[in-house]
């Protein structure tokens, strides 16, 4: 049998009434209010469409020739950010099969295969090619940026007081 031994110098009795304190917290209430406040700032980035880090996503060609926001044509990978939470831990994110692709960026072969080539436009002008090699820039929306961590401080600070 192992057995282990601590000595603690200074107020520990402060220090007892604080673990106290953490040990009655309602941690599922609070992984829970940060899990939501993660996923509204996560949400809100598409809005900004900038990073966790606050860098500015690089713009679409389709949100540059057609208007509108890049990774926003359609609401779906925005509407799909979901949390959850428990008393153990919390999680952000999505099942988008896109996701993973705007997050980390990819480059990829796009080949024919029904036809003997792909045709689309560049610049104004059709081409035609066999093959094409596409780079998808990383344009990351999961993470927790400053204002978040000062965010869920606050949360902390806010449930230690009231413990």
């Amino acid at each position: 049998m192992s057995s282990v031994s601590v000595k603690v110098d200074g107020d520990v009795q402060r220090l007892m009434q604080r673990l106290g304190r953490i040990a009655g917290m309602d941690k599922a209430g609070i992984n829970n209010a940060i899990a939501e406040g993660l996923r509204t700032s996560t949400i809100e980035r598409f809005q900004a469409e900038k990073s966790p880090e606050g860098k500015k996503w690089k713009q679409s060609i389709r949100a540059r020739e057609e208007g509108g926001k890049t990774l926003t044509k359609s609401t779906a990978l925005r509407s799909s950010i979901r949390s959850d939470s428990s008393a153990d831990g919390l999680a952000i994110g999505t099942n988008d099969i896109r996701a993973a692709t705007h997050q980390f960026g990819d480059t990829r072969i796009i080949k024919a295969k029904r036809k003997k080539a792909l045709r689309f436009r560049v610049n104004g002008r059709w081409v035609s090619k066999k093959e094409v090699k596409v780079t998808i820039p990383a344009r990351p929306f999961l993470g927790v940026s400053e204002e978040d961590e000062e965010e869920i401080k606050e949360l902390l600070r806010q449930a230690l007081e009231e413990s």
